[in-house]
């Protein structure tokens, strides 16, 4: 298995342009996939790059209904023409965030894509083969990212906090491995991993995503102290863990100090072979 960060918050050289997002190029035995889309168009710049070939990608996965996991969407649907895209059935809600100032701004999907005949709607849980399976509905609430408090859901003109029901996680089985990628982890990874465990009755070889263990609304991180409990149960769980984009580099430190080398990071033009 192959994967190739196509779009995150940081790079590995200035050889590659940056963006607040994410996406993932990943090669398995059976396919050519992306898992989010970023922000923008700027995953297709860096794929070129890293001699990908987006053409050829047969399946898409979004992660969640935010603009930095689907804002690239649009220019996908443009570049190739023959891939599925997976999204949870509701993704297309409308998300906000909380602005400095009061304000809110819209984080959501573009709604002029909704109809396109090349989504797949997918509900709690869906599996596509021998080697790829989805999963949401994750109701735990362990270590439930503070972040959260900042995320709003839109519902007849009044703003609730998000559930983030849209949220959901792939599997990658392949050669043994049992590989769980989260984009964001708003439900907690702690709780996406213990669902996998109860619901899936799988335990996670390796874990990749972020962890969203930095509030970009409030501009600051987990305490240093939740942090250090998150990053030794994910320890305990015996997985090798991969992370980027919002879990922070701040955060990632405190990671790495209490998993030593059982995680790394995954900027953009990062190459793994799992």
């Amino acid at each position: 298995m192959i994967i190739k960060t196509l779009a995150e918050n940081t790079a590995v050289s200035t050889e590659f342009r940056t963006e607040h997002g994410l996406s993932l190029y990943i090669e398995t035995n059976r396919h050519k996939l992306l898992f989010d889309l970023g922000a923008s168009d700027l995953f297709i710049e860096n794929a070129q790059k890293m001699d990908v070939d987006i053409t050829q990608v047969d399946t898409v996965f979004i992660s969640h209904g935010h603009y930095d996991h689907g804002g690239g969407l649009k220019a996908f649907l443009n570049a190739n023409s023959r891939a599925k895209v997976y999204v949870n059935k509701r993704a297309f809600e409308n998300h906000y965030a909380n602005r400095e100032g009061g304000k809110r701004a819209y984080i959501g999907l573009d709604k002029d894509i909704m109809e396109s005949d090349r989504l797949i709607f997918v509900g709690d849980q869906l599996r596509l083969d021998e080697e790829l399976e989805l999963f949401s509905n994750v109701k735990g609430r362990k270590f439930y990212p503070s972040g959260n408090v900042d995320l709003l859901l839109k519902q007849d003109e009044q703003f609730i906090l998000d559930d983030f029901a849209h949220e959901q996680n792939l599997i990658i089985s392949e050669e043994g491995k049992r590989v769980l990628i989260a984009g964001c982890a708003h439900n907690g990874i702690v709780n996406i991993i213990e669902h996998m465990k109860e619901y899936m009755h799988e335990e996670p070889t390796h874990v990749i995503g972020g962890f969203h263990l930095h509030n970009r609304s409030a501009g600051k991180s987990e305490s240093q102290e939740t942090v250090g409990e998150i990053g030794r149960h994910l320890k305990n769980t015996g997985a090798q863990y991969y992370t980027c984009h919002c879990t922070g580099i701040e955060a990632y430190g405190w990671l790495r100090d209490v998993m030593d080398g059982q995680i790394e990071y995954l900027a953009t033009g990062s190459q793994l072979k799992l």
